[in-house]
């Protein structure tokens, strides 16, 4: 039997989390509040010495996927073992002319 879809992007996202926290950045969900014609999602940040990854709690898994790995683009992550998915996510797919 296949594994559902989102049993495989929890599992992904949990990967992503572990990856940054093993590179020094705290993922931190949060709810993020919401302001008419203002949507947040979440991102990358520095606050004072931190490296933070913030995740708004109330947005789907895949989106979740996307900001962590946009977010761990251009660190070094050589040193770690990821999935081939989650190289893919993180990895911007080489542009062709």
């Amino acid at each position: 039997m296949s594994e559902s879809k989102s049993a495989k992007l929890s599992r992904l996202v949990d990967e992503l989390c572990e990856a940054a926290r093993r590179v020094g950045i705290e993922v931190r969900r949060e709810r993020i509040l919401r302001e008419v014609g203002y949507r947040a999602r979440g991102g990358a940040c520095r606050f004072r010495e931190r490296r933070l990854i913030i995740l708004d709690r109330e947005i789907g898994l895949e989106e979740q996927a996307q900001l962590l790995a946009q977010a761990l683009r251009g660190t070094d992550l050589e040193a770690l073992y990821l999935s081939p998915a989650a190289r893919r996510l993180i990895e911007p797919a080489a542009e062709t002319s």
